[in-house]
């Protein structure tokens, strides 16, 4: 996908059109601003936040979303690679049995510039990003300002946005929601966002640990199996994150499961190391799979999680937002160098991310969690046998990567006509 100005499809200064809104600085947003802003379409990109978070969200880059950063700037990818840590294989771990199956990235090498999963924290590349956006003279990116409401008129949009000088209406020709689950842009336009949420919720918890000395052969990315209680194990660029799954009734056992108590009981479990775990940080959190029945309408645009949310296991939800994001970019190129209508643009990309991709997106998050969930032992045998199996083969391991790297299911969505 092209995502770099070119000589063809940039927009000259004479026909630059109204600015494209953007609500909401996080990945999607970051990515979609600058890469409009290289075709020489202007930019407002609104951030409700007085800076950009820094929270425990997403953690995995997958090779495809690489790909399409360093196209869009080398100064970006850079800085993710110096900082990130490259996971060039993964493991199924079954806890009862000691049974591990590894999966090697390198057999995709010949498919992506990298073989590998970048760990790395989402609010690095939001930062990185950012940075990028302040010295290009077509953005604009304001904090503290919030999205409240919206019209649409028959060539453009007038944003209301809260500010700390009061209430402000900001015109552009679109306006693109990358502002999350909630959504502003997609409850205005009385978008359907339908799906599930599971009973249980995750906890998500940060050490330094180096487990990696204490298990043996062990790789940055871990999917744990257990009748007791499966977790995920696995290293961002600066501390090790362990999530399991818990079952809150209540406001009260929300808070309990937060406590040290709990969550030192939870680290020693996986390793009783004699004392207690230094946490850097705490969250628990709701699980979703849920997909907008349309990504726009008319004026108005979603990308990320506005429009999808999935449950974190296999590391696809940003990573689908990032491709939303490339994928939209090129067809507001393509609407405002008038080579495509914006109604046929604008379906073609509700066909491409929402009716392929995302079901992809779906149907494989909730495949994951059935994979690790099991607690029936003769259920968990057979798991890790189909695991083991698969990445003992050459042939099965590289069509198993191929689609949990996100390669396929993005090839399959650009053939979408």
């Amino acid at each position: 996908m092209n995502v770099t100005p070119n000589a063809t499809n940039a927009i000259s200064p004479t026909d630059r059109p109204d600015p494209v809104i953007i609500a909401g600085a996080g990945p999607s947003g970051g990515v979609l601003a600058l890469s409009l802003v290289r075709n020489g379409i202007p930019v407002v990109l609104l951030e409700k936040c007085e800076s950009l978070p820094i929270d425990l969200r997403a953690s995995t880059f997958h090779p495809p979303s690489l790909e399409m950063i360093a196209d869009l700037d080398a100064g970006v990818i850079e800085k993710m690679l110096n900082k990130g840590l490259k996971a060039d294989r993964y493991q199924y771990r079954d806890r009862a049995t000691g049974e591990v199956a590894t999966f090697e990235m390198d057999m995709i090498a010949d498919e992506t510039r990298f073989p590998f999963r970048l760990q790395l924290e989402q609010y690095e590349l939001t930062h990185f990003l950012v940075e990028a956006l302040q010295g290009e003279p077509l953005a604009q990116v304001l904090f503290s300002h919030e999205l409240v409401s919206f019209e649409q008129t028959a060539d453009g949009v007038v944003a209301v946005v809260d500010t700390p000088e009061g209430r402000r209406e900001i015109a552009g020709s679109y306006l693109v929601g990358a502002e999350g689950a909630r959504s502003v842009v997609r409850k205005r336009s009385e978008i359907g966002f339908s799906g599930f949420t599971y009973n249980e919720k995750f906890l998500v918890v940060s050490t330094e640990f180096p487990f990696e000395t204490v298990f043996e052969d062990f790789s940055y990315v871990n999917y744990v199996s257990d009748p007791q209680e499966w977790c995920v194990i696995l290293r961002t660029d600066k501390l090790w994150r362990v999530l399991v799954p818990v079952f809150p009734e209540s406001e009260q056992d929300e808070a309990t499961y937060l406590t040290d108590e709990f969550i030192q009981q939870r680290l020693k479990r996986l390793h009783d190391k004699g004392s207690d775990y230094n946490v850097h940080h705490r969250s628990l959190y709701a699980v979703n799979q849920r997909v907008a029945s349309t990504y726009y309408d008319r004026r108005a645009v979603l990308v990320g999680d506005a429009c999808h949310i999935n449950n974190p296991l296999g590391g696809m939800g940003m990573n689908g937002g990032l491709h939303d994001a490339f994928n939209l970019a090129e067809k507001f190129q393509q609407i405002f160098a008038g080579t495509q209508s914006a109604e046929q643009a604008l379906a073609q990309y509700d066909r491409q991310r929402r009716e392929l991709a995302v079901r992809f997106v779906q149907e494989h998050t909730i495949q994951n969690k059935k994979l690790m969930e099991a607690t029936d032992p003769d259920i968990q045998r057979k798991r890790q046998k189909m695991l083991m199996d698969t990445a003992a083969c050459p042939e099965k391991a590289r069509a198993f990567l191929l689609e949990r790297s996100m390669i396929n299911c993005l090839r399959e969505s650009l053939q979408v006509a």
